[in-house]
């Protein structure tokens, strides 16, 4: 007989190893056990990329300061081969690259790290000289003097008029403000009227600030000055004020990125949130960022914003192999639950549910179809997944146009999982009747919820990102109990005679 202990130095191991890890992240960067314990801290990551021309190439990007509720922590650069600056302008701070000659796709990274924070020590420079002057034709021209007579009319003060301007231009029926946006962006439009109006108004990039946000894009806001302090609007709501998820990122209300030498630019944003102590933000330790390197937080912005979901997935497997093996909950696939339950978390729970009846109701009617056919599998697989992506497309359109917006996020849902779902549960409805399928469906169903819930936990989330060591940890408990031989919970009722006799 295999001797165990070899398997039980592993377990005692791994969960010594885990737990060691998670100790000294917790010591040594101050990351806090549980989630909001501490000061968040965003961390941001610009891309650009654009296709050089074999020229030389000079990039020059807009860089975020200390602002209203954010204090800049640190900024870095990633751009082999490029000579990088940053530096102050009379545009504002920008960041800028260059190069001698460069041809092809070219790939640069701009990081930066914004403490929250309410007391921020920031200056805000009034406006400098008159307002521009601003060119329009005659019947632009005539559009913009009848919006502003009806915006002054309504309004005190610079702040008021910008308010009833963003109003007019809000209104679909407003045939002026739409003779203005024919020609003109909509902060283009507003920002030029208020100049018209002897009020200073700049163009600024606001960035909503969500956690595990990929590819994001700059939202045009308008800042007015009143006399004393630069007051932002929203174009679409007309709120006045900055709200707490918005940063500034280029504050000056000049371009945003411009490339010489290049074509065919473009600029995304890459966002992720940490809770750190402000002691750790602040104080820069060139032994912890060289450590760093080797853990995922050293990677983009955008690969840890996917490495976030990614670690959830052991979580998930942990629970599946404790309802199977403990329990002895059915399911239609062993880990099927999982990806399911990762959807969920992309859909949200009830239109997951709901997404997914759906779609395995009517696969299984149109599979039981296929079957009479006696098509071969793979022929009859195939069919099954061009009819899953019909049934997708069909319900999304159909939620669209009833007003359903949790509807869209159906497409979540990974189509190759549930083509083989519905052709298990086929197969399983003919080999062992309608009760079996119910009962491995609803277990299927049951456990990704399970899953779900135990993913979407905050504390859960928390730990397995931040403290790596919890991998190890999980996985000593899934060898633990994959050592499990005795009776399942389920299987105490069959046995149940027995013991009583």
């Amino acid at each position: 007989m295999t001797s165990r202990i070899p398997f039980y130095f592993l377990i005692t191991l791994l969960v010594i190893a885990g737990a060691a890890l998670s100790m000294y992240r917790h010591d040594v960067y101050g990351v806090p056990w549980t989630p909001g314990e501490q000061r968040a801290l965003w961390e941001l990551e610009a891309r650009i990329e654009f296709n050089a021309i074999g020229d030389p190439v000079k990039v020059s990007m807009a860089a975020p300061e200390t602002q209203q509720g954010f204090t800049l922590i640190n900024e870095s650069t990633s751009s082999p081969g490029y000579g990088v600056a940053l530096i102050d302008t009379d545009k504002g701070r920008r960041a800028e690259w260059s190069i001698r000659e460069a041809a092809g796709k070219q790939i640069l990274y701009y990081k930066t790290q914004m403490l929250v924070d309410d007391q921020a020590s920031y200056t805000m420079a009034p406006p400098k000289g008159d307002t521009p002057s601003v060119s329009l034709d005659n019947p632009q021209q005539t559009a913009a003097t009848a919006l502003l007579s009806q915006a002054r009319n309504l309004s005190s003060d610079n702040l008021t008029l910008a308010r009833e301007l963003i109003k007019q231009f809000n209104d679909k029926n407003n045939q002026n403000a739409s003779l203005l946006l024919n020609s003109l962006s909509r902060e283009k439009a507003i920002s030029n009227l208020l100049s018209l109006e002897g009020i200073h108004a700049r163009i600024v990039g606001g960035l909503q600030l969500e956690d595990g946000r990929r590819r994001q894009s700059i939202n045009p806001m308008v800042e007015v000055w009143d006399g004393e302090l630069w007051q932002l609007f929203d174009l679409h709501s007309g709120l006045e004020g900055k709200p707490d998820n918005i940063l500034l990122w280029n504050q000056q209300g000049h371009s945003l990125l411009d490339v010489i030498g290049g074509r065919n630019s473009n600029i995304s944003f890459s966002i992720i949130a940490q809770d750190i102590t402000p002691q750790q933000a602040t104080r820069e330790k060139v032994q912890a960022e060289d450590l760093l390197n080797f853990s995922i937080h050293s990677l983009p912005i955008e690969e840890q914003a996917m490495f976030k979901t990614i670690m959830l997935v052991p979580i998930g497997a942990l629970i599946v192999v404790f309802l199977r093996i403990i329990i002895g909950l059915k399911t239609s696939g062993t880990f099927m639950p999982v990806l399911i339950a990762v959807a969920f978390v992309q859909t949200q729970l009830l239109t997951g549910i709901l997404g997914f009846l759906l779609i395995v109701g009517t696969g299984l009617i149109i599979r039981g179809y296929l079957s009479k056919l006696n098509l071969l599998l793979v022929a009859r697989i195939s069919a099954v997944i061009i009819t899953v992506i019909m049934i997708i497309s069909v319900f999304t359109v159909v939620a669209f146009k009833i007003g359903l917006v949790e509807g869209l996020s159906i497409t979540f849902f990974p189509m190759i999982i549930l083509s083989w779902t519905i052709e298990r549960m086929s197969i399983l409805w003919e080999e062992e009747g309608a009760k079996e399928v119910l009962i491995q469906g609803g277990g299927s169903l049951l456990t990704a919820v399970l899953v779900y819930l135990g993913m979407t936990n905050d504390l859960v989330r928390h730990l397995t990102f931040n403290f790596i060591g919890m991998q190890l940890i999980v996985l000593a408990l899934i060898l633990m109990l994959g050592n499990y031989t005795g009776y399942r919970l389920s299987e105490l009722r069959r046995f149940k005679p027995l013991a009583e006799d």
